[in-house]
């Protein structure tokens, strides 16, 4: 097969498409024909040098795909050659086959097509994990999701909304909020000009955010905190704004408030597919019935990562990036 290989860590140049040996499908696991995949800012970690895959993972990027499956291996049930599925991947995205443990399958939901369906699997299952299950986000309550217009928060935004809660977003420009807008977000904040904390207390009476959804981890850190209202929750799952930082736990006692912070890519199997048969049964209903769907910014072939991951670096795109085989 061709897949995307990285010899040396670098730039997106130092993503090369090349040939590289088949996969094959081991204990539990189905082998996928990939249809599409797509970017997401791990990739870019992984390009760089400082986000290797776990043990055992496909040496390849890309952490969802969409595809047909071309064979099984021993030990699955539920599944046949020819469904057409999308997956939660460790790994091995970006190339034309990918070995998928059949706890992280999903079928490819009514009204998606093939190719678009790759753009689902990392966001919902990231946004569905953290907002829901983790903090537990209600009907009525109010949602900050930092990064409104990125993949993430295009979905989260409309999970959010789907379930009755006010969701307030942070965007860079006039532009991207507007998107966020169409999506349903009540509460619009511009970054560049706006302080996110002040406009979170304004719009909420004083109150604050029942959940905060964090891409940015140290930079945030302590406005997150003063932004969380009584019994709030912030949940992070990136850090574009670095790694340390210094927190006044008297704030976070006051509040009866509670930081989590998780990943997906490295956690045990039996995790991953606990999320994922928990987006097949909460949120694929909602996909099916239009209230919820993929928002693609761009399709690129495969070989033209590359530029893909200049586009997403460049942050000028609004939801998902897709490459296509």
């Amino acid at each position: 097969m061709h897949a995307i290989t990285i010899e040396q860590p670098g730039g997106p140049d130092a993503l090369v498409w090349a040939e590289a040996p088949d996969p094959v499908a081991g204990d539990g696991e189905v082998l996928v024909e990939v249809a599409a995949s797509a970017v997401n800012r791990a990739d870019v970690l992984q390009r760089q040098g400082f986000y290797n895959p776990p043990p055992g993972a496909s040496p390849h990027p890309g952490l969802e795909c969409s595809g047909r499956i071309s064979s099984i291996g021993p030990g699955v049930s539920g599944w046949s050659v020819g469904d057409e599925v999308c997956a939660l991947l460790a790994g091995g995205g970006y190339a034309q086959k990918v070995a998928v443990p059949a706890g992280q399958l999903l079928p490819v939901p009514a009204g998606v097509d093939l190719v678009t369906a790759a753009a689902l699997p990392e966001v919902v299952t990231t946004v569905w994990s953290n907002v829901f299950m983790v903090a537990g986000l209600r009907p009525g309550e109010t949602l900050l999701v930092h990064g409104g217009s990125s993949g993430i928060g295009t979905m989260a935004i409309q999970l959010a909304k789907a379930v009755g809660a006010r969701v307030a977003v942070t965007a860079g420009g006039k532009e991207k909020l507007a998107r966020c807008a169409e999506l349903g977000a009540d509460i619009l904040i511009d970054y560049r000009e706006q302080d996110f904390v002040e406009e979170v207390r304004a719009a909420t009476g004083g109150a604050g955010a029942d959940v905060i959804l964090d891409i940015m981890g140290a930079k945030y850190l302590t406005r997150n905190v003063e932004a969380l209202a009584v019994n709030g929750r912030l949940a992070i799952i990136g850090l574009q704004g670095g790694v340390k930082a210094e927190l006044n736990l008297a704030t976070l006692l006051g509040k009866r408030a509670a930081i989590t912070a998780t990943t997906l890519r490295a956690r045990p199997l039996e995790e991953k597919a606990a999320i994922v048969a928990a987006v097949r049964e909460h949120v694929w209903p909602l996909v099916a019935s239009g209230r919820i769907h993929p928002v693609v910014h761009a399709r690129f072939p495969m070989r033209e990562a590359a530029e893909a991951h200049r586009v997403l670096e460049s942050s000028t795109h609004v939801g998902k990036l897709l490459l296509t085989t």
